[in-house]
């Protein structure tokens, strides 16, 4: 073997290296510090959410059903979504901000860091029910878990309730 035929296998090597992590990395950001505030302070996020439980209900085993909820700041500092998960492995959140839409979430595949919302702006929670993934028959209630930085809010629940056939 030659000197050249190493170096070119060596060199083709570390190129193949570089790329499969650039693909593997591609499209991720990394995660913003967590802003800290404490509930006596004027100066920051609030959740506001005017309603938190839907009804989905009557519904097969193999149907899915979903409902949407909003996350609104009222407070003057942007409101970090800091995690969606979920009660169970048949149950999936997403977030909808600015036209963006995360992939599902749910009991084992849990968010970390999804988005700053601003100040006045509002984000939609969608909540998805999959009963088949886990097959339960009669009255149901499923959770879909939001972790935000507002003090007074630090976790929200949004509830699924259904009657599965």
């Amino acid at each position: 073997m030659s000197i050249k035929t190493i170096i070119i296998g060596t060199l083709g090597i570390i190129v193949l290296l570089f790329g499969l992590a650039y693909l593997a990395t591609k499209g991720q950001t990394p995660t913003p510090k967590q802003e800290v505030y404490t509930k006596e302070g004027l100066d920051r996020p609030k959740a506001e959410v005017l309603t938190s439980t839907a009804d989905l209900g009557v519904m097969g085993v193999n149907d899915t059903k979903e409902a949407e909820f909003t996350i609104k700041n009222i407070g003057n500092k942007p409101l970090q979504i800091l995690n969606i998960n979920s009660s169970c492995n048949c149950t999936f959140g997403k977030i909808i901000y600015k036209n963006i839409e995360t992939n599902e979430f749910g009991m084992h595949k849990q968010s970390g860091y999804v988005a700053d919302i601003a100040p006045g702006e509002s984000a939609i929670v969608k909540a998805i029910y999959k009963p088949y993934i886990m097959p339960v028959y009669g009255n149901v209630s499923r959770d879909v878990y939001i972790s935000t930085n507002d003090p007074e809010n630090p976790k929200l629940i949004f509830t699924l309730t259904t009657v599965v056939k």
